[in-house]
């Protein structure tokens, strides 16, 4: 794929002029926030949601009300704030963006709600983290947009009631189980973004590629999509990195083996293992024969935390099958001696089911 602006409709060559703006050394966060789609008609994948959502949103319009409280979950880089920009953007209102553990006390949520004009959306990611005072100021503040603010301490303290223009909540999490019902129960609509496709990462990874001035033909974009472990946060980080090893050691151009020499380089397999995943396996492997193992131990082993290993490297490795849990602990499946060009011992048995982890 040449890339040449003029091939570039209007809305994005404009786009790809504000990525091209930013020097070398601007910050790569603004440059990510740029690739992001701004319509839900440019939202590749998610087909499922992007409909339901679709549907949820023209018939806000036609009713000339905010649509209802919105919940996203799912694991992260699937797109859950762009999600939440584009549902600003949909009804052309502004987006106020918050975090859970950024709201520690009640008085912090009353502070952003009183802010808050008719029809604004507030996002708040990693919702599940919200101190529990002010979870519990959000159930009244969702249902009858209004808090009670209290004033003075003790006796005298009087409750003073705040009305609330109607807005839109929308929240974000990696961890739905956390969320407590009456909370999730007042979300008109709940989603669940899934892992992409290898084809669908490969049309974002073209995308991105034309706005960020990338030369790419298809093998190599469709080489940068089968390692990004079904994350379009770590396609688009790993265009870029492809992106300066073509720019230094090769003509510029993003073929397939320019794409391999640049994954390898940062040790990113053709699966999609990086370091850490393998540096797991290995351990389990080769140090423990196997399984089963504490993940504690299994951190010590590979110099990590205990969460580190569990938030970021577990979850990939047990939905490819590499990594199985067990009530002692954590086993390694015969594809992890494969990948790892071992050979299994000739006993290893596996559970049928994942029951409850009582391991340390």
């Amino acid at each position: 794929m040449t890339f040449h602006e003029e091939d570039l409709d209007e809305a994005e060559a404009t786009h790809y002029r504000s990525l091209t703006a930013v020097d070398a050394d601007g910050d790569e966060r603004a440059v990510e926030a740029a690739l992001r789609p701004r319509t839900l008609d440019e939202v590749v994948g998610q087909v499922r949601v992007r409909d339901q959502l679709g549907l949820v949103l023209e018939a806000a319009r036609r009713r000339g009300r905010a649509p209802d409280h919105v919940l996203l979950s799912g694991p992260p880089g699937l797109g859950k704030t762009t999600l939440a920009m584009i549902i600003a953007s949909e009804m052309g209102v502004p987006l106020r963006l918050t975090s859970g553990p950024a709201i520690t006390h009640a008085g912090d949520l009353a502070a952003i709600l009183s802010g808050m004009n008719e029809g604004d959306v507030l996002f708040v990611d990693e919702i599940h983290r919200m101190s529990r005072p002010a979870e519990e100021m959000l159930y009244m503040a969702m249902e009858d947009f209004r808090v009670d603010v209290v004033i003075g301490k003790g006796p005298g303290a009087t409750a003073i009631p705040l009305e609330i223009p109607p807005f839109t909540l929308v929240g974000a999490t990696t961890r739905a189980g956390l969320l407590p019902g009456p909370l999730r129960d007042r979300f008109g609509f709940t989603a669940h973004l899934e892992f992409y496709e290898a084809h669908e990462l490969d049309l974002i990874i073209k995308r991105s590629a034309r706005l960020l001035g990338v030369h790419a033909v298809p093998e190599g974009t469709a080489e940068i999509a089968s390692r990004s472990r079904g994350t379009p946060r770590i396609a688009n980080r790993l265009l870029r990195r492809v992106r300066d090893f073509a720019q230094v050691r090769a003509d510029g151009v993003v073929t397939l083996p320019v794409a391999r020499d640049a994954l390898d380089l940062y040790e990113v397999d053709q699966l999609g293992l990086d370091r850490l995943d393998r540096a797991v396996l290995d351990a389990l492997c080769r140090r423990f024969g196997g399984g089963p193992v504490g993940v504690s131990t299994l951190a010590v082993a590979v110099g990590e935390e205990r969460e580190t290993v569990e938030e970021v490297a577990e979850p990939f490795l047990v939905r490819n099958g590499f990594l199985a849990r067990t009530p002692r602990g954590r086993i390694a499946t015969p594809a992890a001696w494969e990948h790892l060009g071992l050979t299994p011992p000739p006993a290893l048995t596996l559970p049928e089911t994942d029951p409850p982890l009582f391991e340390d």
